[in-house]
């Protein structure tokens, strides 16, 4: 499942050993008072998603913010580009 794939690829990208997949709500905002992810985290999860699914983030082209939001949205946007390509 795409959600549970994401959420494996936050914790493995960031480092965060102590999370569990289920410790991350799929619906929660990822930055801030959600996951609590920050810029540079932002910057490690794009390489992330460029190295394992061949996806760039543009930010002069794309809305990362509301990409970004949650793990939900952001699994749907690479399910989007997946099907593009």
């Amino acid at each position: 499942m795409l959600v549970d794939e994401i959420k494996q690829l936050i914790i493995t990208s960031l480092n965060l050993p102590d999370l569990k997949l289920s410790d991350i709500d799929e619906n929660a905002p990822l930055f801030n008072e959600g996951l609590g992810l920050d810029s540079v985290d932002a910057l490690e999860l794009s390489l992330a998603i460029k190295k394992q699914y061949n996806i760039e983030l543009n930010a002069k082209t794309m809305d990362l913010k509301s990409i970004f939001y949650s793990v939900k949205s952001l699994s749907e946007f690479i399910a989007q580009q997946k099907e593009n390509q």
